[in-house]
């Protein structure tokens, strides 16, 4: 006998939209697992922040970041935090109430978002709340958790990395990995420069990238918004040249393209990655991966698609482009079709909703 369809309500994140070109990993994530289960025959609302697509092929539902205006009182009180904290903690507080007044709308509620409210009054809803840890243990998210004895959340993980990074105060999740579109990111040509891709900040590392790929003798693109204008303008823009470039902030099928027409992917976290979505879509681009084996990476790849390097090693990580130029870029596309595809993720998040639901 078939499942009857769930009714999912799948929080998103307030700050930004999902939308392409999306503002980082996490909105991307939010995007294909919502259009995959709604595929799966879900019936899939998304509480997203303002300027969401409402094209996404299900329901969205924008969260109202509501202006606050304050006294100069209050501003200089020692308790005010950042403008956009405060916005989003309210925006979050009112989806909440909404979720949990009236007949119960929804056989499940997702929290995809990174924030703690969801987590913190998750007693007040009639329907199970899931939790996806997408990052390190933040103190907000960690504070949440234990604001019940027992607290009702169920947890999953995007790797095995994060669940143990957790596991002080969530003894057990079950690992979801995350998934990419493999009709979307198909393969590329290849070519003879090198593709770093991501979010513009310091943790992630790309002016490790173009030290490589210096290193190497190989050109670069960059590819992303910029997310720390300071750090891009002190430690990437001075080194951009002919051989070093960046493309800009690019649309899923521009990063495509992009990634697929480039010798190898390179990957450079200045932290423990929790995942890594880049190493996933490059490898749907049949584009092989170096980079530094820090958080999740080592779990994500094998020896057939990969070489990896002590995180921090540039001149370890330029000796190996070229073998990993060498590597097949048919075993890459093959690994992330078996390994990191679309369909595997929204099956097991199916089978952990219901799990959970029942």
């Amino acid at each position: 006998m078939t499942a009857a369809p769930l009714r999912i309500a799948l929080i998103a994140s307030a700050r930004h939209p999902i939308r392409d070109p999306f503002a980082g990993g996490l909105e991307a994530h939010t995007w294909t697992l919502s259009k995959a289960l709604s595929a799966r025959g879900h019936e899939v609302t998304v509480f997203a922040g303002p300027g969401s697509d409402p094209g996404l092929g299900v329901g969205v539902v924008e969260m109202p970041l509501r202006p606050v205006r304050f006294s100069e009182a209050a501003r200089r009180d020692t308790s005010m935090v950042a403008l956009q904290q405060m916005v989003e903690h309210h925006a979050y507080l009112q989806l909440m109430l909404d979720l949990s007044c009236g007949p119960a709308r929804y056989d499940i509620v997702h929290n995809n978002s990174l924030h703690y409210l969801p987590v913190a009054i998750a007693t007040a809803l009639s329907v199970p709340l899931v939790t996806t840890l997408h990052t390190p243990p933040t103190p907000w998210l960690e504070s949440a958790i234990q604001t019940s004895p027992n607290c009702p959340v169920r947890f999953s993980a995007v790797s095995d990395h994060t669940a143990a990074a957790w596991r002080h105060v969530v003894p057990t999740a079950t690992v979801v990995r995350n998934g990419i579109d493999t009709q979307r990111w198909h393969p590329g040509p290849g070519g003879e420069e090198l593709a770093w891709s991501g979010r513009i900040v310091p943790e992630k590392g790309a002016h490790l990238a173009i030290e490589a790929a210096q290193l190497a003798g190989r050109g670069l693109r960059l590819a992303g918004p910029i997310g720390d204008t300071e750090y891009f303008e002190a430690r990437i823009r001075p080194r951009l040249d002919r051989s070093i470039t960046y493309a800009g902030h690019l649309s899923q099928s521009d990063l495509c393209a992009l990634v697929g027409s480039s010798a190898a992917a390179v990957v450079t976290p200045c932290w423990d990655e929790p995942y890594g979505l880049v190493i996933a879509e490059a490898l749907a681009c049949g584009t092989p991966v170096c980079g530094f084996a820090r958080g999740a990476l080592p779990e994500i790849v094998t020896e057939d698609c990969a070489r990896l390097v002590s995180p921090g090693d540039c001149a370890a990580l330029a000796k190996v482009v070229e073998p990993t130029i060498g590597l097949s870029r048919a075993d890459a596309r093959r690994h992330a079709e078996t390994f990191c595809s679309m369909e595997a993720m929204t099956r097991n998040y199916e089978h952990f909703y219901r799990t959970v639901a029942t």
